[in-house]
């Protein structure tokens, strides 16, 4: 029998990390379509473990319990989003291009990852106390992210002196997480279409008067 040359073996070694990624991937696409579809408590572990075809104690081997894959999905059904919104509020142009983009970075997830999302907003409620913090940091973050943009604006006289950065920030995202529910069923709304609509209704509203902008 031949004898695997060292750089044989250390290729399988490196293979087998690269395996164990791509099928937990597999298998939280698989948990995010059962979860969005039949929510947290109508879901099984067996009904994932059958979308991709293994046996539900192989699941464990990637997921000890449906909390752990609730939390996975809810971490990247959160995840880029606080990266982006940071990239954003860091570069150029001013407070109403800015929240443009953010309105924009916010809304595209559900073209490329829409049960992440949905499960996200809809099922983290159902996640045990430790597991809904961890997760409610990252929308927190993204919350103060949307709260400086706004108040940046008010500062230079760009949006109304009486905003109020948090209720605006609340009521915004609060609009545009409503888009997952209903995406999809108007035909002829795309996500560039549905944020230049959000995007005119808010800055509508927020910014400042041409007299009040001068006098900033």
């Amino acid at each position: 029998m031949r004898q695997a040359r060292p750089e044989e073996g250390a290729a399988k070694r490196i293979g087998r990390p690269r395996g164990r990624r791509r099928r937990a991937a597999e298998i939280a696409d698989a948990a995010a379509q059962v979860f969005a579809r039949r929510g947290y408590h109508g879901a099984s572990t067996q009904e994932i473990a059958d979308l991709l075809g293994m046996r539900q104690a192989s699941l464990y081997y990637y997921f000890p319990s449906k909390e752990a894959a609730l939390e996975e999905v809810c971490r990247i059904g959160v995840e880029g989003f606080v990266e982006s919104a940071l990239a954003i509020a860091a570069g150029g142009g001013g407070p109403a291009e800015k929240l443009t983009a953010l309105m924009t970075a916010h809304t595209r997830p559900v073209e490329t990852r829409a049960d992440y999302v949905r499960v996200f907003l809809n099922e983290r409620r159902h996640l045990p106390v430790d597991s809904r913090r961890r997760i409610g940091r990252k929308s927190r973050r993204l919350e103060r992210i949307f709260e400086a943009v706004l108040k940046e604006g008010v500062d230079a006289g760009i949006f109304r002196s009486d905003t109020e950065p948090r209720l605006c920030t609340l009521a915004i995202l609060g609009m545009l997480n409503g888009v997952p529910a209903w995406y999809g069923r108007e035909k002829r709304a795309d996500v560039d279409g549905i944020v230049a609509a959000f995007a005119r209704l808010t800055l509508d509203g927020l910014l400042a008067a041409p007299r009040e902008r001068g006098a900033g």
